[in-house]
């Protein structure tokens, strides 16, 4: 790690375009020392959801420091940081902030070593196990160099540093915050991810669908308890719940559209306390991803049936039926304008090369930055995109070995954090750039 954080001289090198030099590229090289610092103070210092107090306040200094009019505050602990340089559009830039409830495990010199408690109320530890700390270094930098260079574009650049992505609540928390409203609203609204698929510095984008809505489920199975030697005697939950697992898979594998993907998965199932004693309860918690809201529809329509036909089929009356509660609000599906991101993605491969970025497919994790676009979604053009943060010739040899790679939310997790921020800053600043151009 040491080495690859020291060789700034190369990796300038290695994301250099050999057909023309670029004044943005060879500021954030440089910028690369300064850079790590700020990301290895983040990943040692996360924070839980609508905990962000200090995260935020380093991307509202940051940015006020740069020039930015700084709102704090947002939505819990959201920052909103406006520049206004002349007319034109407005791009929007988002950074998630949260780090998640789990212990380190990487090995690196910086690793987390901090504990917190969550709004539930359970205390673990807390780790960037999902890059944001990669994100808002990635932020600070896109500020820094968009504000120095006022004269290569014109419009209006609003930055959102966004608490609570991990839980799917701060898009929606920022913008129902009165406060809001009086923000300018964007043209554009640019984000990015790291990615533990992609090989370091490497751009994907996903037209379309990019990323699940995200349904957690809650299912109560009712019964009437007795002694296990005497089963006759009762209705047991547990067999009940058994069932429902089983004929869940269906709805996927039997209902749904083939070409349309979905998830069903039950996480979680607790019942009984004893060997001998049959319980009257058993508790599911499932996860459920979609894209559409039709397919959304669909598979919660069916969760609810078959819990009450299997229900009914043990021969519980009406009043044990079982309960399933759908958690709100959810994450809903991240949509990146087709037209728009595939625009991008030739901007990005004519900017870095064609084997710097490519097409990806969706995926089924949840991301709730499609809530700034949903607001007027025929006229805000939105994108989310990968940044990759694994070494290529870590990829290889997992390939040819069989080998399965930790990947985001593990405990493992570590990526090429120089690689990711300095990929992801440019395609940022170029972005914004090639979107606001000075007339």
């Amino acid at each position: 790690m040491k080495a690859r954080l020291l060789s700034f001289v190369a990796l300038a090198a290695l994301f250099s375009n050999p057909a023309q030099a670029d004044p943005v590229r060879d500021r954030i090289a440089a910028d690369m020392p300064g850079l790590m610092e700020i990301y290895r103070d983040l990943h040692l210092n996360p924070e839980l959801s609508f905990q962000e107090h200090r995260s935020a306040k380093i991307m509202a200094d940051a940015a006020r420091k740069a020039g930015f009019e700084v709102s704090e505050g947002i939505g819990g602990t959201g920052v909103v940081a406006v520049l206004r340089n002349g007319s034109g559009p407005v791009v929007l830039i988002r950074a998630d902030m949260d780090a998640l409830p789990v212990i380190e495990q990487t090995g690196l010199p910086f690793a987390s070593k901090a504990r917190g408690t969550s709004t539930a109320g359970v205390e673990s530890g807390v780790m960037h196990a999902c890059g944001h700390d990669t994100h808002m270094t990635a932020w600070i930098e896109t500020a820094q160099v968009l504000a120095a260079n006022r004269d290569k574009w014109s419009g209006t650049l609003m930055m959102i540093g966004q608490p609570a992505e991990e839980r799917g609540l701060g898009a929606l928390a920022m913008l129902e915050d009165p406060r809001f409203k009086a923000f300018p609203k964007p043209d554009y609204a640019l984000a990015f991810h790291d990615s533990a698929d992609l090989p370091s510095g490497v751009i994907g984008v996903a037209p379309g669908y990019a990323l699940a809505n995200v349904d957690s489920v809650d299912i109560t199975v009712h019964g009437v308890g007795g002694h296990g030697a005497y089963p006759a005697l009762t209705k047991d939950p547990i067999v009940i719940a058994s069932a429902i697992v089983m004929r869940l898979q269906t709805l996927v594998s039997r209902e749904h559209d083939p070409f349309d993907p979905a998830v069903v998965t039950v996480g979680s199932f607790h019942a009984g306390a004893k060997h001998n004693i049959i319980s009257d309860r058993a508790e599911m918690q499932l996860t459920v991803r979609s894209y559409s809201d039709e397919s959304r529809k669909q598979l919660l329509d069916g969760i609810r049936r078959i819990a009450r036909a299997e229900a009914e089929a043990a021969g519980l009356p009406d009043d044990l039926l079982p309960e399933v509660k759908v958690e709100e609000p959810f994450t809903r599906s991240t949509y990146n304008t087709p037209a728009f991101s595939a625009e991008m993605l030739g901007f990005f491969q004519q900017h870095f090369g064609e084997g710097r970025a490519q097409q990806v497919g969706p995926v089924m994790a949840g991301e709730d930055f499609g809530e700034f676009a949903r607001s007027d979604p025929a006229h805000i053009k939105s994108l989310i995109f990968w940044v990759g943060g694994r070494p290529a010739e870590a990829i290889q040899a997992a390939k040819k070995e069989g080998k399965v790679l930790p990947g985001l939310h593990s405990p493992f997790w570590a990526p090429e954090a120089d690689k990711v921020i300095a990929t992801a800053s440019e395609a940022l600043v170029a972005s914004t750039i090639r979107l606001m151009p000075k007339h």
